[in-house]
This record gives C-alpha cells, structure tokens and sequence, in this order.
C-alpha cells in the first residue's frame, strides 16, 4: 500500500524558514517515475497548488512550477533515492499558514495526511 507521510510543519514567525518533507513507502524505485508536489488549504477554501515537480529525471526531477504567491521564496526539490520530496519555505507570511500536503501522481495518484504550518509573531 502506498502512503504518503509529511513532516517538517509547525510554528514559526513572519520571515523564518521551514522545510517540510514527504515520504513515500510502498512505490520502490517507481518512486522516480511519479510527479509531485505540494498542496495548501485552509478551512473554507479550496485546496490549491503550491509548487510540483515532474518526475522521471534521473537525478531527483525536472521541470518546476510554483504558485505565484511563492515564486522566490518557495523551493521543491526530491531525492529519488530516499523517496522524498521537500519544500523548502523561506520568508514566511502570515498567508502562508495553512495545511500543506504532498502529492504524487502517475497514473493513480495519493495523497498525505497534511502538515500545520503557522506563520504567526
């Protein structure tokens, strides 16, 4: 069974840095093969897409794409070899508090459980 484990959210203030992780277990090496991304939601909105990162490369993606919300501050990146993905988030704004999940997708596709981040002084 495929799952999907996120870790890396919490609490931190306006300007300060996090970087969440995913996990995927049950998928091996076909891992390489699948799209990712990032998701956030907060309660009364739609989920809506952070940043993904196309799968298939050989050394850990290919093309990314991000919200422009946060371009420049944001960055996706995985290593196929621990079948992971990351977010690196910096310069963090009160706006960014939300649920973060983890994607990934080929042709079925999961979903994780969801993180907590807070951006609050």
């Amino acid at each position: 069974q495929v799952q999907l484990v996120e870790s890396g959210g919490g609490l931190v203030q306006p300007g300060g840095s996090l970087r969440l992780s995913c996990v995927a277990s049950g998928i091996g090496s076909m891992f390489r093969l699948y799209g990712a991304s990032w998701w956030r939601q907060v309660p009364g909105n739609e989920r809506e897409l952070v940043a993904g990162i196309d799968g298939g490369g050989r050394n850990g993606g290919g093309r990314r794409i991000y919200d422009d919300s946060v371009k420049g501050r944001f960055t996706i990146s995985r290593d196929n070899a621990k079948n992971t993905v990351y977010l690196q988030m910096n310069e963090l704004k009160p706006e960014d508090t939300a649920v973060y999940y983890c994607n990934a997708h080929l042709n079925d596709e999961y979903w994780g459980q969801g993180t907590q981040v807070t951006v609050s002084s």
